[in-house]
């Protein structure tokens, strides 16, 4: 079963939504905004990709944190950050089976779904 991860009203969300829509994928989505942090997806995109990929730091959320904090950021310290402000997380966050992909790509998501 495919997931998505993210915040509904995001536009690289709806784009994702539209690709997985009209390719018939079947998925589910968890809000972060409703649900909150799913910790052991974060955990796995983490291991996956590493915390600087998977923490979007281009963000508005990330610049409103402590200079401090985002200067020594690290593994725990961004699951940390991200459980109080799941808006951190890069989206999309998809997980498919052992893939997980971060943003999104149409010819990432063609690439593991037509594969």
């Amino acid at each position: 079963m495919t997931k998505i991860y993210g915040i509904k009203n995001c536009d690289t969300m709806k784009k994702a939504f539209k690709w997985l829509d009209e390719n018939g994928a079947d998925y589910s989505f968890h809000d972060y905004k409703k649900d909150g942090l799913d910790e052991a997806a974060f955990t796995a995109a983490i291991k996956t990709h590493g915390w600087e990929k998977v923490i979007n730091t281009r963000g508005t959320t990330w610049r409103k944190l402590p200079e401090d904090m985002r200067e020594n950021m690290n593994e725990a310290d961004a699951l940390a950050a991200a459980k109080d402000n799941p808006s951190l997380v890069k989206r999309p966050l998809l997980i498919a089976n052992e893939n997980i992909l971060l943003g999104f790509k149409a010819e990432d998501y063609e690439a593991l779904f037509k594969a």
